[in-house]
């Protein structure tokens, strides 16, 4: 097998690797002189049951989810599944993997060191002009609850080092082995369109026990099962997941409807 020679941070990568390794959704097997990578889903899949992916075709798999939708952020847990690779050198690994997980390797490595290079978002925030500076007017518990939802695991599997006061990064646990070293793009745009929801005028509403569990229950439907044709990017939709749970994360917890239910 070729080594990683002149890569440092490929070097330590492979260096990691026995047996096997999960990165995110991809399951990194060793074999005899070459590499096979799986989704996670397919772990006790037969080798012969699955079709066997061209290097040339390993963008395909993360362009769309199974559903045919476009994946702005490729670390998000909607990678499809049913398929294997085979990488014949640590350069092949790299390249795949490179399409899968960009800056994946490089990233990882660079959080071992004894400084990392990690950007906060307060930090990451004033540096922003124009439609974005609004990003910096959040305090940071509202700040801190839009990186909550913008990060969480459902939407996001990188392992967030950066914060903001009074918010812990990920633990190791709840996330990946890829990590996260400064607010991306997605998380800009939702925090700005986030900012822009809590200058809006509000609205006042007086719900029963009940019709706040059927509401809660329709927003978390929502999350299982998007509307046909609902784009992750898209934060002007109402129907954006994250909107929707934002929105979740801002009602009022129940009030036990069974006991109002009993006295019918």
């Amino acid at each position: 097998m070729m080594p990683a020679s002149g890569n440092p941070a490929l070097q330590a990568f492979v260096s990691r690797i026995r047996d096997e390794i999960v990165l995110a959704q991809v399951l990194i097997r060793r074999g005899e002189g070459r590499y096979e990578l799986r989704h996670t889903a397919d772990r006790l899949v037969e080798a012969s049951k699955l079709p066997l992916l061209p290097p040339s075709e390993v963008r395909t798999i993360c362009q769309f989810t199974r559903e045919g939708r476009f994946r702005p952020l490729k670390s998000a847990p909607n990678l499809r599944a049913g398929w294997r690779l085979l990488a014949a050198n640590d350069m092949e690994l790299e390249t795949a993997l490179g399409q899968i997980y960009p800056g994946a390797v490089a990233d990882w490595y660079a959080a071992q060191s004894t400084r990392p290079p990690i950007t906060h978002y307060r930090d990451f925030a004033k540096r922003q002009s124009g439609m974005y500076r609004i990003t910096n007017m959040m305090s940071d518990i509202q700040a801190a609850g839009v990186i909550q939802v913008c990060c969480h695991p459902q939407f996001c599997l990188k392992q967030r080092l950066w914060t903001v006061d009074g918010l812990a990064p990920d633990s190791s646990a709840e996330k990946s082995l890829i990590l996260c070293l400064e607010p991306c793009a997605l998380l800009l745009e939702f925090a700005r369109k986030a900012a822009r929801i809590e200058q809006g005028e509000k609205a006042a509403l007086e719900l029963a026990p009940e019709e706040l569990a059927t509401l809660r229950a329709a927003l978390q439907a929502l999350l299982t099962k998007p509307e046909a044709g609902q784009q992750e990017g898209d934060f002007s939709s109402p129907a954006n997941p994250r909107r929707i749970q934002l929105l979740l994360e801002k009602l009022p917890p129940l009030v036990n409807p069974a006991r109002t239910i009993e006295r019918e």
